[in-house]
């Protein structure tokens, strides 16, 4: 990336290991050329993701958010970068990618849900935050190695699932905060949420054969589709914090994506 340095890249990297250990993971499985631009689009997404739990004050959690906001706003426009280690390198980013600004906003607005404990206002809702933040995370991360319009849905399914992965594996920890994370909790409603996830990772998977490098982007998504087959055979493992897979299952999927360099 043109005018970062290998230490501010270094910085988000160290910060996406301490904190995002699986996407990390994820980037050090793809080449080389890929991974600073995903370190520093990852260290973000980890930044805004937290800041709504550094605080118990809701006023200065929006705060936070809103400060990302502004942020990115400002880069797209060109302004001086704020001194901040992940702000930086983001503005470069966003300069240099030409990523959607209005894709990075709704991502730090949807996190917002975050702040307060009122539930989803129904399932549209649940699906609206897992589009703003998971599928739009995953657009991002593809726009930032090269991918064009038509990857868009592609790109954007993969990215849904990883996010439904991920959300279903936070359940126990959200709801011992407070929150109300699923919107029917049922067991039938778990699965068939699951089963909505894995159809739309079988539609990324047809896509993904005729994207070009940026297909890289969705080895982030190494883990979804195990996890919501757990969820999907077995819902009650969701409420109990069951659904990692084996460590050999991890250990090969990770390894199968990054030799193939997509999910």
């Amino acid at each position: 990336m043109e005018g970062v340095t290998a230490s501010a890249i270094g910085a988000c990297a160290a910060l996406v290991e301490r904190g995002d250990p699986d996407r990390y993971a994820a980037v050090m499985a793809a080449p080389v050329a890929a991974r600073g631009r995903l370190f520093v689009l990852y260290a973000f997404n980890l930044e805004v993701a937290r800041a709504p739990w550094v605080t118990q004050e809701p006023m200065i959690a929006e705060m936070r958010l809103q400060w990302w906001r502004d942020m990115v706003a400002e880069a797209a426009a060109g302004a001086p970068a704020r001194a901040h280690e992940v702000a930086g390198p983001l503005a470069a980013l966003i300069r240099e990618a030409g990523l959607p600004v209005a894709v990075l906003d709704r991502l730090v607005e949807a996190r917002r849900w975050d702040v307060y404990r009122e539930p989803f206002e129904d399932q549209a809702a649940l699906v609206a935050y897992l589009e703003d933040t998971g599928a739009g995370l995953m657009w991002l991360a593809g726009c930032a190695l090269g991918a064009g319009a038509a990857d868009e849905a592609c790109l954007r399914a993969a990215g849904w699932a990883a996010g439904l992965a991920g959300f279903l594996r936070a359940v126990p920890e959200l709801e011992a905060r407070g929150r109300v994370p699923l919107v029917d909790g049922r067991a039938e409603a778990v699965a068939a949420l699951a089963r909505q996830g894995l159809d739309r990772m079988a539609g990324a998977r047809a896509g993904l054969r005729r994207m070009g490098a940026a297909r890289v982007a969705t080895i982030a998504a190494w883990q979804a589709e195990a996890i919501l087959r757990i969820a999907a055979k077995d819902p009650g493992r969701v409420a109990a914090g069951a659904l990692q897979p084996s460590e050999f299952a991890r250990r090969w999927g990770l390894l199968r994506a990054g030799l193939r360099g997509r999910i």
